[in-house]
């Protein structure tokens, strides 16, 4: 039951999927910022080497895409992405909010923004849906 759900669903799939793509990229981030990075500069790098392994991770996994010409519209969701969370992280950082827990506490929110414009922009499947 569980596995035909996860076969069924691009949402749960993409949520499985972007939690590996998750931990990759925080922990990309956790040490550039340990290594004494500024944040603004730490996201750029998780978000580049995330970029790269989540195209191909969301693309095959999920969404059954093998079309590399994709990749520059994907390029062009996850700045979008890199945006709302400099933004978040920068409202954030006025509150002196831990960078380490603001990038935890935006992870879900991005994830849900990333989701739908991925289904709609980049892999053209119609109008999200969470199913």
């Amino acid at each position: 039951m569980l596995k035909s759900k996860i076969q069924e669903s691009s949402f749960i799939r993409f949520l499985l999927v972007g939690a590996v793509n998750t931990i990759f990229g925080y922990s990309v981030f956790v040490l550039f910022s340990i290594a004494g990075v500024h944040y603004s500069i730490a996201i750029i790098f998780s978000t580049l080497a995330g970029v790269l392994f989540n195209f191909k991770t969301i693309g095959i996994l999920v969404f059954g895409s093998h079309d590399n010409r994709l990749i520059f519209r994907f390029l062009g969701v996850y700045l979008v992405i890199y945006l709302i969370n400099l933004i978040g992280l920068k409202n954030m950082d006025t509150y002196h909010v831990n960078h380490y827990l603001a990038q935890a506490m935006l992870a879900p929110e991005l994830a849900l923004i990333s989701f739908f414009l991925n289904k709609k922009l980049v892999f053209n499947q119609g109008t999200p849906q969470i199913s």
